[in-house]
């Protein structure tokens, strides 16, 4: 067991898969020599050589076509989109190519690409560097999409990812890379369920679920809570698509609420489709509508306003608030006396 950032365990996990598997090959933009903009992959390409640790172009749409054909000839490359806002020229080759060309094929071809992608915001840069793509491909069959929260799990499913032979989204919130946490690094990554999701607190009143750069907050918002005699069950989604609704589902019909929050703009988001799933399978057990806390449904804001846009504490109480009925942003104060 070790002490390692966020950033850092990821970096652990890639050099343990390309040990493992001479066909695991890294390629991106910076990621070589520099180690990429946020020092993700440094010390790579120093110990396995530039023929398994690429600089591309500055091409996403190149990168990812060159990842299909890798993938085709049996490797199973790992690429890294810089900043999140830089996908979209990759996206025709990633919802129309790498998502059907294993059905297209009839199963004769897999294509076990994972794409690293740093999202979210929390780091004071503008649009194209601090946005929240994970809905455009949850929403795309074929694509596996997973965002984890803390060092442990940046270790094991960066490797869990390399090893699927699905194609991979693998979402790393950006503001997180440095925090620190215990790695275990024995631990063997074919021993866990890389979809399944994770309960970070165990509560009885209300039901909160996230992923995630809000994880630790959600953790946060639980324990503020319990000083006021509210008991939060926190869950960690860990996989997008699929989502482990069994679990969600488990502790809403004990809770009889449901909470979900993400940094995403609230229209289209995922929270609504987690809202929507468990009203049709937990109807008949809620006290409450789900309630959803997210960004704005705007362009997403310059560094000095971006803590308004991005769910905290105290937002994220306020949601809790609303699914307890008590008062709030929305209902405004109690007040006695008041004219009915």
């Amino acid at each position: 067991m070790s002490t390692m950032t966020f950033g850092r365990a990821i970096n652990a996990g890639l050099r343990r898969a390309m040990d493992e598997d001479p066909k695991v090959i890294l390629m991106g933009e910076d990621i070589g020599k520099l180690g990429g903009v946020f020092r993700i992959t440094d010390g790579l390409q120093k110990d396995f050589g530039a023929h398994r640790v690429l600089d591309s172009p500055l091409a996403e749409a190149a990168i990812m076509g060159t990842a299909v054909g890798m993938a085709y000839r049996g490797y199973r490359p790992v690429v890294e989109i810089q900043f999140d806002g830089f996908i979209y020229p990759a996206f025709d080759q990633i919802v129309c190519q790498v998502a059907k060309l294993h059905y297209r094929t009839q199963g004769a071809v897999r294509m076990p690409i994972t794409i690293r992608v740093p999202f979210g915001g929390g780091i004071g840069s503008p649009e194209h560097h601090s946005e929240s793509p994970e809905a455009y491909f949850t929403h795309t069959s074929g694509l596996r999409v997973i965002s984890v929260s803390n060092p442990q799990d940046a270790y094991t499913m960066i490797q869990q990812a390399i090893r699927s032979d699905d194609p991979v989204l693998y979402f790393e919130p950006k503001r997180r890379y440095h925090v620190k946490g215990e790695v275990d690094e024995a631990v063997d990554p074919a021993s866990s369920d890389m979809g399944a999701a994770h309960v970070v607190t165990r509560g009885t009143d209300v039901t909160l679920v996230t992923y995630g750069p809000l994880v630790p907050t959600a953790r946060d918002a639980a324990i503020a809570a319990s000083d006021d005699g509210v008991s939060i069950e926190v869950i960690d989604l860990r996989s997008l698509a699929p989502i482990d609704f069994a679990t969600v589902e488990a502790s809403v019909r004990k809770t009889g609420r449901l909470v979900v929050t993400h940094e995403a703009a609230q229209s289209g988001g995922l929270g609504a489709e987690i809202a929507a799933s468990i009203t049709e399978r937990c109807f008949d057990y809620l006290e409450h509508a789900p309630v959803r806390v997210t960004g704005f449904d705007i362009p997403y804001p310059y560094s000095k306003l971006e803590f308004h846009h991005l769910p905290d504490l105290d937002r994220i109480l306020d949601g809790v608030d609303r699914a307890l009925r008590r008062p709030n942003s929305l209902s405004g104060p109690e007040t006695e006396g008041a004219a009915l």
